[in-house]
């Protein structure tokens, strides 16, 4: 076979100048060379740039929630406590649900199917609180679901074991573990809890399957410790409610403070609530009667009066003074029960709870005298214990009282308490004249309180006030069997829309014992008793014998001798007696 060569056609031959050749190859290095560049300088100079992108994918802050501090009574009972819960959340942006797992995701967290679809709908939003504070075994069946884009964060709710019993002293949180009322409010700084941070990897399905770093550590809250007993919360939680449902009351309040520290050992309020479970309680149930509400405290407000005319040295116990058949003042008669005699001691002015008498000795004092000594006792100021929504209480200026007011006053109108005032006012009859500061805090080391009265001046109203509890006094029945108790009944007419009411009043009694070495100070008030019995003799002193007998056996302290040998008139009883517990 013979092959041929043609020559080409000129107009097939393709001719590039060399200068041509050589931009094309220039431009393609050059091309390359930005590539090489801009990789170095992705890769080298700002790899952050692309650590960034990297992470915004996979790389996430979660939250290291911590446990808000204990709060526990004088012995270490807890009263609050933060429990472990799961609450559940969502990216509607990143979520991938359809109508049917809608229907089986509502059901499991127990929701409306519309309002979680509702919730769900805007995905432009990247996190939504579907539901919060899930039991863990509720928030396990959520997550049976496996709903991309469902995810769950620990938290924790708080749990009061006692509930409605120390509901009034706790208080309770928000759902974000803030104090919303009581102690949790009060001691907000010291109980709360400091949410930690860390960086994590997590997968598509939002599991986290590394740990990168801790970026701040979590810290807990500190615990308390207060000078509340359980034991007394309880007993008078019960006694108070008792009290109340008989005398078909409106309400109650039952302050009880160690004798000798001011602790306060016992604070119960009727009506009350459950802090666990807050979806129907009324405002009316939350309320503080005990520091919040202020009344006229009647006749418990006596023996202050009393106590600055023997200070003064203007009478003794035994002083005589007219108390009948009424004391006028201007257009306005004072006037006794009548059964009361004409003429009365001063001992038996306390014992027998006379207005007349009482009015007596205040108008003999200098109007100043009286009023130092009202607020030197804390009345028309707080008490200063921290509690949110403290009641000062009203006591008028000096400059604007007038006779009647004066008068008044000395046998508790006209001036406006809080229980917890008034049982702080008693501890001048149990130490020797000083009063002291109350809180609701354990307190280990010594009180300094402030002396108000004389020693002489405390001890003898602490045995007229012994008086008022024995026969012939108006507080038989706060009598504790083995015990001498010292004590002052109160009965006031409501003040309503300006007017005293005809037939509402509030019953009190504050006593101490044993009155031979105080230990516990107990004040009761009831609101509006209609059961038939309103005074306070009948009413809220039982509550306290009820209280007191407790207490004073719980704690182990021995009758009084004089009492016990008093009541040994059979030797029968006399054994009975020594053998009741504690």
């Amino acid at each position: 076979m013979r092959f041929t060569s043609k020559r080409l056609e000129p107009n097939l031959l393709l001719k590039l100048e060399s200068w041509r050749s050589r931009v094309v190859l220039l431009l393609c290095l050059a091309g390359f060379a930005v590539l090489l560049g801009r990789a170095f300088y992705l890769q080298a100079l700002n790899n952050d740039f692309l650590q960034a992108k990297g992470e915004a994918r996979f790389v996430r802050v979660v939250d290291m929630p911590a446990s808000r501090g204990a709060v526990t009574d004088r012995h270490g009972k807890m009263l609050a406590i933060s429990t472990p819960v799961e609450s559940i959340w969502t990216s509607p942006s990143e979520l991938e649900i359809d109508a049917t797992q809608i229907a089986k995701l509502a059901a499991a967290l127990g929701m409306d199917r519309k309002a979680l679809a509702d919730r769900i709908a805007d995905s432009s939003k990247n996190f939504v609180w579907l539901k919060r504070q899930l039991p863990p075994e509720q928030a396990m069946r959520v997550m049976a679901l496996k709903i991309p884009g469902v995810f769950q964060q620990r938290e924790f709710r708080r749990y009061y074991p006692s509930g409605d019993v120390t509901a009034h002293i706790i208080g309770f949180t928000g759902q974000d573990d803030q104090g919303q009322e009581g102690i949790e409010l009060a001691q907000q700084g010291t109980l709360a809890s400091a949410t930690g941070q860390k960086r994590v990897i997590k997968d598509r399905k939002g599991r986290i399957v590394e740990d990168i770093e801790n970026l701040k550590a979590p810290r807990e809250g500190r615990s308390l410790k207060l000078s509340i007993d359980e034991r007394f919360q309880y007993l008078a939680h019960r006694e108070l409610k008792a009290a109340v449902e008989a005398n078909k009351a409106k309400g109650g309040a039952l302050v009880m403070l160690d004798a000798k520290t001011g602790e306060i050992l016992a604070l119960v309020n009727q009506p009350d609530f459950n802090p666990n479970n807050r979806e129907h309680v009324q405002l009316k149930q939350m309320r503080n009667r005990s520091i919040t509400d202020v009344f006229e405290p009647g006749s418990t407000f006596k023996p202050f009066a009393v106590s600055a005319a023997l200070e003064a040295g203007i009478v003794k116990p035994e002083t005589v003074i007219v108390t009948g058949p009424g004391l006028t003042i201007g257009s306005k008669t004072i006037t006794d029960l009548p059964h009361r005699s004409t003429q009365l001691t001063v001992a038996q002015i306390i014992q027998t709870s006379s207005n007349i008498g009482t009015a007596k000795l205040a108008l003999q004092l200098p109007s100043e005298r009286l009023w130092n000594l009202y607020n030197e006792l804390g009345f028309g100021v707080a008490p200063k214990t921290g509690f949110p929504g403290e009641a000062t209480g009203k006591l008028r200026p000096v400059k604007t009282w007038r006779p009647i007011e004066q008068a008044t006053m000395g046998y508790g109108y006209g001036i406006s308490v809080s229980a917890l005032q008034l049982a702080r006012a008693y501890t001048i009859f149990t130490n020797d004249g000083v009063l002291l500061p109350v809180t609701f805090l354990k307190r280990d080391g010594d009180v300094i309180g402030k002396q108000i009265i004389s020693p002489k001046t405390a001890k003898t109203m602490a045995q007229m006030l012994e008086t008022v509890t024995q026969q012939g006094g108006t507080a038989t029945k706060s009598q504790v069997s083995g015990y001498r108790i010292g004590g002052k009944t109160g009965t006031s007419h409501k003040l309503v829309g300006g007017q005293y009411a005809e037939n509402q009043y509030v019953s009190t009694f504050v006593g101490y014992g044993p009155v031979s070495s105080p230990r516990y100070i107990i004040a009761v008030t009831i609101d509006e008793p209609s059961a038939g019995k309103h005074f306070g003799g009948d009413v809220s002193a039982p509550v306290f014998s009820n209280v007191m007998t407790q207490a004073l056996r719980m704690s182990g302290v021995l009758p009084d001798v004089e009492a016990l040998r008093e009541a040994s008139a059979t030797p029968r009883a006399a054994v009975a007696m020594a053998k009741e517990p504690g």
